[in-house]
């Protein structure tokens, strides 16, 4: 069944929102420097504890509501299947006996592939959670901005120092930010189109996020500055299941 237009068009506009947040986190490395450490590892953390939030009070009890079991168990593990593979080609860099440069410049390219790579599974996410309850995917296109605010600022910082041009640095992260919506459409689509896999895609977009949170947001945070992640992931988690009780 196919959903109605202004639907779809909310859905995909909420995912282009997100996506963008990638090109303001790039855009304030660009134009005013990079941040503290401690400013960094906070935002990660903190974009970690709402992850954990919405998955833990929202994703996974609404999957497990919508069933069947099949579809949540396999759903979660295909979510967490597909941002393990992204998140290891982001963390796969380039190590040759080239320029310093190149290394810089090989690797904020590296990071945005691997950042565009993940922001398919998210921008599904927004379209699942906006199928399950409009509030859902609100919170969750919401909990993937803080997170894309951080990775922006990770792309642009090597390829600033590697003296790449701004202009060039902010069209990567626009193009980065066009891969969320379409991901959101694809969600849209998989929706329409296959009937009886909302469960599914709710367990798919939790197992990606659980992921996402223990495998990089997390720990890169604590390697930044522990003191100021655990703050920051408690910070995150509190604001976020706050507002899953009042919304």
């Amino acid at each position: 069944m196919l959903l109605a237009a202004p639907s779809v068009i909310h859905i995909i506009t909420t995912g282009a929102i997100a996506g963008l947040a990638t090109t303001a986190g790039a855009a304030l490395v660009v134009f005013w420097g990079k941040p503290r450490e401690q400013t960094l590892a906070f935002l990660l953390a903190a974009a970690g504890g709402v992850m954990l939030a919405v998955v833990g009070l929202d994703l996974i009890p609404t999957a497990w509501h919508f069933g069947p079991i099949s579809q949540f168990f396999s759903g979660l593990t295909a979510g967490a299947c597909l941002m393990a593979l992204s998140i290891n080609f982001l963390n796969r860099t380039t190590r040759t006996h080239t320029s310093r440069r190149q290394r810089l410049k090989n690797t904020g390219v590296l990071i945005a592939m691997g950042i565009a790579l993940h922001d398919i599974p998210e921008g599904m996410a927004i379209a699942a959670g906006h199928e399950a309850a409009q509030q859902l995917g609100a919170i969750i296109a919401l909990a993937i901005t803080l997170h894309n605010l951080p990775e922006g600022m990770a792309t642009a910082a090597p390829l600033k120092m590697a003296g790449i041009r701004r202009y060039k640095i902010m069209l990567l992260s626009l193009a980065i930010a066009s891969v969320t919506p379409i991901g959101s459409a694809l969600g849209v689509v998989a929706l329409s189109f296959v009937s009886g896999t909302l469960a599914f895609f709710l367990a798919l977009a939790a197992g990606a996020m659980g992921i996402l949170v223990f495998q990089e947001l997390l720990p890169t945070a604590q390697e930044k500055h522990p003191n100021w992640s655990r703050l920051g992931v408690a910070v995150g988690f509190t604001f976020f299941s706050i507002l899953s009780i009042v919304m």
